[in-house]
């Protein structure tokens, strides 16, 4: 029996809540708040494996929506996982926060983790809307879709590579990384995170309630350029980068990737 969409994103939020709990204590032992990251990913593959095993809707979509879903969420929450987590100092990010909240961190990031939770069924609401697709065959749209899925999850990938194969360097610490995708733009793992969530939009057209998938995409890029995103990187950045990330501010793109400032003009010589 089909649950009703309403009762299956509650459900999904209460999973996801009662998740961020455990975290939550499990921070506090650990005292790197990461983990938050970590509960966000597995939080959202979970709730969307979860949507494809009681939905009405088309079993192979279902199937692929919950393979996508999941691989998209198991990359990136052990990428953190093993970036930012496990044998690692807490981000600068989470460590600001710690400081600037004093004694009553704890109650704040209680808060933020549970933040996490609602943001799990925001994010899931595309996948459900998906998964109740009862058409038996795909659409160019959704093939279009799972395209752009393909581009924007290897292409985040990449730029997580080339980040990580820079740190890995000792004599790299603490300095800008400018090589891959980096050169064109300052977060091209933002970016590509951005622009995986447009995928379900494509995937979506035509539904009468497809409207619903523009959601995630928009919370996110609200997310990421205003609020959690850029602006805490970078102001970590500029803390422990200094003058070279200043340069690499004046150059480089922020968001959408591009040439650096000036080679454009030179190429184009």
């Amino acid at each position: 029996m089909s649950l009703n969409p309403l009762t299956l994103v509650l459900v999904g939020w209460v999973a996801a809540a009662m998740l961020m709990a455990l975290l939550w204590l499990v921070q506090r032992v650990s005292r790197n708040a990461a983990i938050a990251d970590v509960g966000w990913c597995f939080g959202l593959g979970f709730v969307v494996i979860g949507y494809a095993l009681v939905v009405e809707g088309d079993q192979d979509r279902r199937r692929l929506l919950a393979v996508m879903g999941g691989i998209y969420a198991c990359r990136l929450g052990l990428y953190i996982l093993l970036d930012r987590v496990l044998g690692k100092p807490e981000d600068g990010r989470y460590q600001r926060m710690r400081r600037e909240w004093g004694d009553q961190a704890q109650l704040y990031f209680f808060i933020y983790f549970q933040l996490q939770a609602i943001a799990v069924a925001m994010f899931s609401l595309p996948f459900l809307v998906l998964m109740q697709n009862p058409r038996p065959t795909f659409s160019l749209w959704e093939l279009a879709g799972l395209l752009l899925w393909l581009v924007a999850v290897l292409s985040e990938s990449v730029a997580d590579w080339h980040l990580a194969t820079f740190r890995a360097k000792p004599w790299n610490r603490d300095r800008v990384c400018r090589e891959g995708l980096w050169r064109y733009s300052r977060h091209p793992n933002y970016f590509f995170e951005w622009v995986h969530w447009w995928a379900y939009v494509l995937m979506g057209v035509g539904l009468s309630n497809g409207w619903i998938t523009l959601i995630a995409p928009i919370l996110m890029g609200w997310a990421l350029l205003r609020v959690t995103g850029i602006p805490l990187a970078e102001a970590q950045a500029l803390a422990t980068r200094g003058e070279e990330y200043r340069a690499y501010k004046r150059t480089t793109s922020a968001f959408i990737l591009w040439f650096p400032k000036g080679e454009f003009r030179k190429e184009r010589m």
